[in-house]
């Protein structure tokens, strides 16, 4: 999910791409998945017949054009259909395009463009178009190779339809990317190939690869921010299109441009108004970088980029002139180590950043410079021939933490236990993640943290898919033994109609006929509809779910969704 699905994508490998993710979703939210696959099975009946009153009048029109065309529908994966559900708060039913529409064309290569937006046009003549969901790939290709028209109609009972228009080459590169991209490659006379966008982004996974002092999470966080993500188009002052990801800032453009005009850069103006060099872009921006010779990249500079290449050079940058600080770093060390008989060599240098806690020789000597460090322990060191021998550390009794924190959750009584999976079932000490708030019953993993012990994270928690992917290792298998004595904090969002007495009719149900405490309530009616946050105290997931329930079978009730409380 967090690498290998991506980079499918990006590299436009899409049936690969969604099979992973049905995958990974199948045993990462497993209830989820099966309550999404089964009801694609109940409807698929409808689902098709649906497709077919679709699809008729256009299939009509399309053939009095002479046109050789496919026309088919498919159904949108498991993973995509959850995303459209937790992104528009819906419901299954309310999913309106649980299905593509994908006419396919077999054009010339220099009739392509004018055949797709002329069946363009035949579908929108059929049916009304969305204007804000018009994707235009043919005019804008995807660094992938990706090429298509995608709009979205409204169809029969008043349901909106994704289209999507390809040609056959535009399908096979969708389908197999970057073979068939290549295999496409090979038939355009060398005189008129240009870098592609796909051979400019290869180029710079490249350049990525080749920078090996990175540890290999810092490598994993910038290769998927760098590359994995989606792509914005912006433009040099003349005109040259230049292609970043999204959240890429004025400085990711300056050092797009070139190393020098990044490390010199004091701020841009996008299209013709001066901004920081902190702007984040947005596509169809105009830039033009304004540089300085006295300016120099600091360290604050590597929250302002996203881009590898930006943070590659920034680093460098920053190494080279800490290595300068560290000479004088360096002689006062060798005047010290003189004076007690001892030499400067790996083996002292990495005892002395091993006792001092340093993760290498150069911050060690970076901070004897900057003073950080006086060197003043140095007296309890011993010398055997040539060898430092660091003093032994004095054994502390480690304090042994009793409580678990609850600060977040009062009315606690007993801690509710966890059980690990393969190991004892003794009670552990651990803390519930603030980011998801997990309660009993939630799928939950269990993460080991530096400073704070076991943190307990939802596996639907926003972090998840990250920690799972980079620490693995930090990662343990966890569920919830059972325990009704202790209540959880957690929030609902109501939304319904704004009637009299409704706010009663809430209140009743949680206090009085379900008995579930509630800590706050905030309730907001507009235009005769209202929106109610509430945070309630629950024992488990069932008694929520039970609970939610109970308020939807309420009349007027038209929503009620979980969010995690602050």
């Amino acid at each position: 999910m967090y690498v290998y699905a991506p980079l499918a994508h990006r590299m436009g490998l899409y049936t690969i791409k969604t099979e992973m993710e049905d995958l990974a979703m199948k045993y990462m939210e497993p209830d989820t998945y099966r309550y999404i696959a089964q009801k694609l099975q109940d409807t698929k009946k409808d689902r098709n017949r649906y497709i077919n009153d679709f699809i008729k009048p256009l299939k009509f029109k399309l053939e009095k054009t002479g046109l050789n065309f496919e026309i088919y529908g498919r159904p949108k994966s498991i993973h995509s259909i959850w995303n459209k559900i937790k992104k528009k708060g819906v419901s299954f039913e309310e999913v309106y395009d649980l299905f593509a529409i994908r006419i396919i064309v077999d054009s010339a290569p220099e009739k392509e463009k004018e055949d797709c937006w002329k069946v363009y046009s035949i579908i929108t003549d059929a049916y009304n178009p969305s204007p804000e969901r018009l994707r235009d790939w043919l005019s804008n290709p995807k660094s992938n190779g990706y090429e298509a028209l995608h709009t979205t109609v409204m169809g029969p009972q008043g349901k909106w339809v994704e289209v999507q228009i390809r040609t056959k080459r535009m399908n096979e590169i969708a389908e197999k990317g970057l073979a068939a991209h290549w295999k496409y490659k090979e038939g355009t006379p060398e005189s008129n190939r240009d870098e592609s966008r796909f051979d400019q982004w290869f180029q710079q996974i490249r350049e990525a690869l080749n920078t090996q002092d990175s540890n290999s999470l810092d490598f994993l966080q910038d290769f998927k921010t760098s590359f994995l993500t989606e792509e914005i188009y912006v433009y040099t002052p003349k005109g040259d299109v230049k292609m970043l990801p999204i959240g890429a800032s004025a400085l990711d453009f300056a050092f797009s441009v070139h190393t020098a005009v990044g490390s010199k850069c004091i701020g841009a103006k996008v299209n013709h108004k001066l901004v920081p060099i902190s702007h984040k872009l947005r596509s169809g921006d105009q830039i033009e970088i304004i540089t300085s010779a006295k300016q120099k990249p600091n360290i604050e500079w590597l929250n302002f980029v996203v881009t590898s290449k930006a943070k590659t050079k920034i680093k460098d940058t920053l190494k080279e002139e800490k290595r300068a600080i560290a000479e004088e770093g360096k002689y006062i060390l060798q005047r010290k180590l003189d004076s007690m008989n001892a030499i400067m060599n790996p083996s002292n240098l990495e005892e002395l950043t091993s006792f001092y806690k340093l993760s290498s020789s150069l911050d060690l000597l970076y901070e004897i410079a900057t003073k950080k460090i006086d060197l003043k322990e140095l007296k309890e060191f011993t010398v055997h021939g040539d060898k430092l021998i660091a003093p032994k550390p004095v054994k502390n009794t480690p304090e042994i933490k009793t409580e678990t924190d609850f600060t977040q959750r009062p009315l606690p009584k007993k801690d509710t236990e966890l059980i690990i999976f393969g190991e004892s079932s003794d009670k552990i000490m651990y803390t519930l993640a603030n980011c998801c708030k997990p309660i009993p019953g939630d799928d939950v993993f269990g993460f080991v943290t530096t400073g704070e012990g076991l943190k307990i994270h939802r596996t639907t928690c926003p972090n998840a898919t990250r920690l799972m992917a980079n620490y693995g290792h930090r990662v343990v298998k966890t569920k919830w033994a059972k325990n009704k004595e202790i209540s959880f904090l957690t929030g609902l969002k109501i939304v319904g109609l704004d009637d009299v007495g409704v706010i009663h009719k809430i209140t009743n149900l949680i206090s009085g006929e379900k008995k579930v405490n509630i800590s706050a309530m905030t309730i907001e009616a507009n235009d005769g509809i209202f929106e109610g946050n509430l945070k309630v105290f629950v024992h488990d997931k069932e008694e929520l779910d039970e609970l939610v329930d109970a308020l939807l079978n309420l009349p007027g009730i038209e929503r009620v969704d979980r969010f995690d409380t602050e």
